[in-house]
């Protein structure tokens, strides 16, 4: 016996999805805005044939000299495994080095080249740019709450809430 079919139950076609219940929810918010930034960075980055983790990292490296590859990769909050292959990428076009520490034969010290720092200096004022660009038309209070709302988020997961 076949069922009686409801209009509401009939196949239309749709012509727009509607995202509104996703809409409301920060983390589903977060991710279409973090699709934006994520998409012009790296069209930003592109020039300096840098990706997000690899800018990331030699950030990091110039910011912090001597820093350990265990702490890079718990500040870019990657497995270490994983780090390797980026480390690997940088020192391979000289852009950093590894040295041995002396205290620790197991552990590298990561430092910048010149060519690391320079590419850094060029590459940072490259993505100061683009979130200028990207942040243009939303006010300094804004930006700083939103800031605080992600620290808040980060520190809830930290904390184990």
């Amino acid at each position: 016996m076949k069922k009686a079919v409801t209009p509401a139950q009939e196949s239309t076609e749709v012509t727009k999805v509607s995202d509104a219940t996703m809409r409301g929810f920060v983390g589903y918010q977060i991710k279409r805005a973090f699709n934006v930034i994520q998409d012009d960075l790296a069209k930003t980055l592109k020039p300096f044939e840098l990706r997000m983790l690899t800018y990331t990292a030699l950030v990091l490296i110039v910011d912090n000299p001597g820093m350990r590859q265990s702490q890079l990769a718990d500040a870019m909050d990657i497995e270490r495994p994983n780090l390797v292959v980026i480390i690997d990428e940088l020192e391979r076009r000289e852009l950093i080095v590894r040295d041995r520490v002396p205290t620790d034969r197991r552990a590298y010290a990561l430092k910048a080249t010149l060519a690391g720092r320079r590419l850094y200096e060029k590459s940072v004022a490259a993505v100061t740019a683009h979130e200028e660009r990207l942040l243009r038309g939303v006010d300094k209070d804004t930006i700083a709450t939103v800031l605080a709302a992600m620290k808040a988020i980060e520190k809830a997961k930290r904390d184990g809430s």
